[in-house]
């Protein structure tokens, strides 16, 4: 089988030969991690859309400078009402950015960013999603993003976790507008992969939810996440794609709501000893729940023996239920890979189906 094959045959309930392993496309090279391990033996997932927004009357500018030796830059958006800003430094070890200063900070941004997010038009746009087809070939497919439902995009892209929850309390009628909003875009991006779905494989698609139990609670999660999830699967109800959303935190406080959940596809699941929820867990708790788990970021920095025990040890948990495979979707430690991969992929060969 090819990994592909076997990806996908994982996705809908098939016999595979083994269990997949598999790694966001380029988080470690992908042509050393194919001459490290041969190409047949790590899958490929690679972030794509069927979408792109145009702001027709909104302007975006993007400024860089250097801060006592680091890099970073001021995102700037600029409208008819008035300008909201973001403030990001580049991490120096792994290269991500890390925001520093948000674009919401206070209610006048709230009213900026709302004639933003009315400027939005959505468009199909096919044209990365058609060339990730054909890059990938047999060696994977395309993890195609919906966004975050809108609590989750708010206090990760556009405002401070501590300043969200106090605006929801200090101006409510004003945070339902926006919120209301943001969920009447992703309706329309819903519809877009309906219509692409009848014409191209989409096996699934992904909310991009990093979601943690601490930051977002049982009440919030039911409020803000599960009615979002539901309004997609019922739109893509006739395609048979499944819905995902990247979970990469403590899910246990939220594992009923879960499973009351649409959710069929759990991206990035991060499992002990980093976080709170195994893999025998998530295969007893969700049925009918497929697991693309990350290889816990920590087991990297231990031994080639420790890493290979517990590449067994998820393996036992859920490989037999053919529901599950172990991927790469989180950063670690650069370098570390070199030593990490071997072991996975030994354990994972030396499994028996």
């Amino acid at each position: 089988m090819t990994m592909k094959e076997r990806m996908l045959a994982i996705l809908k309930g098939k016999n595979v030969d083994k269990i997949p392993f598999v790694q966001y496309y380029n988080i470690n090279p992908n042509q050393d991690a194919w001459k490290l391990i041969g190409r047949n033996n790590l899958g490929l997932l690679k972030w794509t859309q069927l979408h792109q927004f145009i702001t027709p009357d909104c302007i975006a500018e993007k400024i860089h400078f250097e801060r006592n030796g680091i890099r970073g830059y001021r995102h700037i958006i600029h409208t008819p009402v008035g300008s909201i800003f973001e403030e990001t430094l580049i991490e120096r070890v792994i290269g991500a950015g890390s925001i520093k200063k948000h674009f919401l900070k206070e209610k006048k941004d709230y009213e900026i960013f709302l004639f933003y997010l009315n400027n939005i038009i959505v468009k199909e746009n096919l044209s990365a999603f058609l060339n990730d087809l054909k890059l990938l070939n047999d060696d994977g497919f395309c993890h195609v993003s919906l966004g975050r439902t809108p609590y989750q995009q708010l206090w990760i892209q556009w405002v401070l976790i501590d300043d969200l929850c106090q605006h929801l309390f200090d101006f409510p009628e004003l945070m339902d507008q926006v919120i209301k909003k943001m969920i009447e875009i992703q309706r329309k991006v819903f519809l877009i992969v309906r219509n692409v779905a009848k014409k191209y494989p989409v096996p699934y698609v992904i909310f991009g939810d990093n979601i943690t139990a601490p930051m977002i609670g049982e009440k919030y999660f039911r409020k803000y996440c599960m009615p979002v999830y539901e309004m997609c699967a019922e739109i893509l109800e006739e395609t048979g794609t499944l819905i995902g959303v990247h979970m990469d935190g403590d899910l246990k406080p939220l594992w009923t709501a879960i499973k009351e959940s649409p959710v069929r596809v759990i991206d990035s699941m991060s499992v002990p000893p980093d976080n709170d929820t195994s893999v025998a867990d998530a295969i007893s708790l969700w049925p009918e729940t497929r697991l693309l788990v990350n290889f816990p970021s920590s087991v990297h920095l231990k031994s080639t023996n420790e890493i290979y025990k517990k590449t067994i040890e998820i393996l036992n948990q859920g490989g037999k239920t053919k529901r599950m495979w172990i991927q790469i979707s989180e950063n670690m430690a650069p370098g570390l890979w070199i030593k990490s991969y071997p072991a996975i992929v030994k354990a994972i060969n030396s499994f028996s189906l």
